[in-house]
């Protein structure tokens, strides 16, 4: 008996002993990448959603995730190099948006798993194979670009009934936007409306692109949803507003800041579902077996000081299909 109280004495302060050191054993820190063509002053509120979106899934940024941040700063032909460098880390996961950052990083890694947020056409830009298996290393939420340009359109012609020729504003170096363009012809033809290419591979060529718009006598202007033209809206803006031209944008923060109408998916719900697709492949789940989603909630807003300022007046009938409307 002696014996036994001895050994349960030697085994229970054993325990003792060793339980400390299990208790401190460190929770294991993923690593996390972000690679963004445009600049951190335009992603950061989506950021902050997306930190968000991990968080209740437990994962707390400092505690155990660390984040590595890289922006192009609106300068596509960083783009390789931005993506080399950041493979190069060593990450659990790297987290992009638009087609022409995740091309560069599927050109620098077939392993990583990549998670991408608001891309145009995943398929036809060749990021994956299908939408419901993507296969590879790479997947995520589209934005479903070119279907959205003919709503865009559709509706900045209610909104501006006497319109019969618009400029689109798009980035012919962007792989992405060649299909946005022809669906917007399309789109454009049968409404009867005449489109005006204004084509931009640069910062540069903005310049020049206003200047047809105004001699060609555009009546209406919608810029495409694309990571160069986002780094210069506030130029673009301007430019409209100077101009009195009604002009449609892709995205809620172009209108809050100025901008007369956008039409767009809501981008905080894909930041923070893309949290999701992050927090499954932490949890083991191979990207290739992930389904790409498509956007579910979409908003249409109105700047009627935008409106206004350059005289226009947004019909009633408009007005009411509006989801947000500032005033």
């Amino acid at each position: 008996m002696r014996k036994k109280a001895i050994c349960l004495a030697l085994s229970t302060m054993l325990f003792a002993i060793s339980f400390p050191v299990l208790a401190q054993q460190p929770t294991k820190l993923h690593r996390i990448g972000i690679l963004l063509v445009g600049s951190s002053s335009f992603y950061s509120a989506w950021i902050d959603v997306f930190r968000q979106g991990l968080k209740e899934f437990g994962y707390i940024e400092g505690k155990n995730i660390g984040i590595e941040y890289r922006y192009a700063e609106g300068k596509a032909d960083r783009l390789p190099l931005l993506a080399a460098e950041v493979v190069g880390l060593k990450l659990d996961v790297i987290v992009s948006s638009s087609t022409p950052s995740v091309l560069a990083l599927k050109k620098a890694t077939s392993t990583i798993p990549i998670v991408f947020v608001a891309t145009n056409d995943p398929v036809a830009s060749g990021l994956v194979t299908s939408l419901a298996r993507p296969g590879g290393n790479i997947t995520g939420l589209t934005i479903l670009g070119p279907e959205l340009s003919g709503k865009r359109l559709e509706l900045l012609k209610e909104a501006v009934p006497k319109a019969t020729r618009v400029a689109f504003l798009w980035n012919s170096a962007n792989p992405a936007q060649g299909l946005q363009w022809k669906e917007t012809q399309a789109a454009a033809q049968a409404l009867g409306l005449q489109l005006q290419s204004l084509e931009v591979r640069s910062f540069n060529d903005l310049d020049s692109a206003f200047e047809a718009a105004l001699r060609e006598r555009a009546q209406a202007l919608i810029p495409a949803a694309e990571p160069l033209i986002n780094t210069h809206l506030k130029r673009i803006v301007e430019f409209a507003t100077k101009n009195r031209l009604p002009a449609m944008y892709g995205g809620p923060e172009v209108v809050e800041a100025g901008g007369l109408m956008s039409y767009a998916p809501n981008y905080d719900d894909l930041f923070r579902r893309a949290a999701t697709y992050v927090a499954k492949i932490f949890k083991g789940a191979k990207p290739g077996g992930l389904p790409v989603e498509q956007p579910t909630k979409f908003e249409f807003i109105v700047n009627l000081k935008a409106a206004k300022q350059i005289g226009l007046t947004i019909p009633p009938n408009v007005l009411a299909r509006a989801d947000k409307v500032i005033k």
